[in-house]
């Protein structure tokens, strides 16, 4: 048996869940998901709790079973609390800003580069090296960090570029001074 998707959801109040097949929209004070889970998951709201359950023990079901009862939470966390992703920039001259929605990345490019959010996503620059990526859908938030982290990715012998907070990046001694 999944030790995670035996686990119930709590579902806490001001929540709304709807369960249509295996069509799931969660309604919360953050905002609203909906998402397509595989037919096969039996998915049941009692009590103020979602439960997940699978029809059989064969290998396909018992793989749903915990991946269903994660994607069900990560809605249920998102639209109470949301989801935030923060990355920073490390090297001389590599700054960030908004312009309007936009975020703009100067980091050694011989231009800058633009990047717009998607809907129901927000980015923030506290500072001219942290970028703040927000929203409801897990899964977007962290697509979204990831094509900011995909600009410039962190290099392992001087470790500039852009990276996740607290992202370990393994450094690596450049080569030996040349004797002559």
């Amino acid at each position: 048996m999944s030790r995670i998707g035996k686990r119930p959801i709590p579902v806490p109040a001001g929540v709304e869940v709807q369960i249509e097949g295996n069509r799931v929209r969660v309604k919360g004070p953050k905002g609203q998901l909906e998402k397509n889970l595989h037919p096969d998951m039996i998915i049941k709201y009692e009590e103020g709790r979602l439960l997940v359950e699978r029809p059989s023990d064969n290998k396909l079901h018992r793989s749903l079973h915990g991946l269903t009862r994660t994607l069900l939470n990560n809605m249920v966390a998102g639209v109470t609390n949301g989801f935030q992703k923060n990355l920073e920039l490390v090297g001389v001259g590599y700054r960030a800003s908004k312009q309007g929605k936009k975020l703009v990345l100067a980091v050694g490019y011989s231009h800058p580069v633009e990047i717009e959010p998607d809907e129901g996503l927000e980015i923030e620059v506290p500072a001219p090296n942290k970028i703040s990526v927000k929203g409801v859908d897990k899964e977007k938030v962290g697509a979204l960090a990831a094509v900011i982290r995909a600009v410039r990715e962190p290099e392992p012998y001087k470790g500039k570029g852009i990276r996740y907070e607290g992202e370990y990046i393994r450094r690596k001694a450049g080569k030996a001074g040349a004797k002559r």
